[in-house]
């Protein structure tokens, strides 16, 4: 699934593809908001994490993947 990460006085958004289902990807958020180290940790589909301070948040978006059609049958 794709996760899109807005942050304040930032230009562009991050974006990662995450092997986590959005109900894993909204508790992370909400304890990050809730919890005592003040940061947003998430982990793409190849191992990488992303750690964003949560008072540097602007938005999170998360959407379902879906599958990318190629061709003129698309």
């Amino acid at each position: 699934m794709e996760v899109k990460i807005g942050v304040q006085n930032t230009a562009r958004e991050l974006s990662l593809e995450s092997t986590q289902t959005p109900d894993e990807v909204e508790a992370a958020v909400s304890a990050a908001f809730t919890g005592k180290t003040g940061v947003l940790q998430l982990t793409d589909e190849k191992g990488r994490r992303v750690i964003v301070p949560t008072a540097t948040l602007a938005y999170v978006e998360i959407a379902d993947a879906h599958d990318r059609r190629v061709g003129f049958g698309a």
